[in-house]
């Protein structure tokens, strides 16, 4: 179950504690913060700031004395999940499209600046926002050509950021980071920026932090990913969370 608030929205819900469930951690070169097995951050060093193109000013590094500055994005969407595993390729019925949390696959999608040119499974995508990723979802008949080309710019070859065309995506632009989401219209929104430098590999925010993003082995093949799921879960699916 999730609980969730609008910034600039018309309501906020009540906030539940976040249940945290491992996998291994692994690190992958990019200075990140340590993480126990358990997911739970040690230490508190600010997260980098974005790469360039995306970074913006310092008021949206983390760090002890505001842990999460992306509360202060117009738009955000903000939302409590359990971290918790499915079955391997058990889908989740996400009550989000894209999902930006919750029950997710034990192998997760390479995500250390991959950018994906066909939509991939959910359910490893949240996996990767689990260990501190942002995820840019992007609906393929919006943004083309010099946009697409924009946002590439900002995610290929950068730790800890992925991107992917997203089917059915109700908006052009949809940013995820464990827990929060942002859409968006414009790929010059400076909010991008904001979002990115606030979140990738907040240890604040993320279950675990500096958890590997390299490919996750035989389960994961980044040059053919598992194919997006059409379609309703079934009966047989997983709930997001544990409550």
């Amino acid at each position: 179950m999730a609980n969730e608030f609008r910034v600039g929205g018309v309501a906020a819900m009540a906030v539940a504690l976040v249940s945290l469930a491992g996998c291994s951690v692994e690190r992958s070169g990019s200075g990140a913060s340590d993480a126990a097995q358990d997911g739970t951050s040690v230490g508190s060093e600010a997260s980098p700031q974005a790469p360039d193109g995306g970074s913006a000013g310092s008021e949206w590094v983390p760090g002890a004395g505001n842990e999460d500055p992306s509360k202060d994005i117009e738009g955000i969407v903000i939302t409590e999940y359990d971290a918790v595993h499915a079955l391997p390729g058990q889908r989740v019925a996400y009550e989000k499209a894209p999902p930006d949390g919750g029950r997710h696959d034990p192998v997760w999608a390479t995500c250390n600046g991959v950018v994906y040119d066909t939509p991939v499974r959910n359910e490893h995508m949240v996996h990767a926002l689990e260990h501190g990723a942002v995820w840019i979802a992007y609906n393929a008949d919006d943004v083309t050509g010099d946009d697409l080309d924009t946002l590439t710019g900002l995610v290929e070859n950068q730790p800890y950021l992925l991107m992917s065309p997203y089917p059915g995506l109700d908006r052009p632009i949809s940013l995820q980071a464990w827990g929060h989401q942002l859409k968006l219209d414009d790929v010059d929104d400076e909010r991008i920026g904001q979002f990115i430098t606030a979140l990738r590999e907040n240890e604040y925010t993320s279950p675990e932090p500096g958890a590997s993003c390299d490919s996750a082995g035989p389960g994961f093949d980044t040059t053919n990913p598992p194919a997006f799921e059409e379609g309703p879960p079934g009966p047989g699916a997983a709930p997001v969370g544990d409550n």
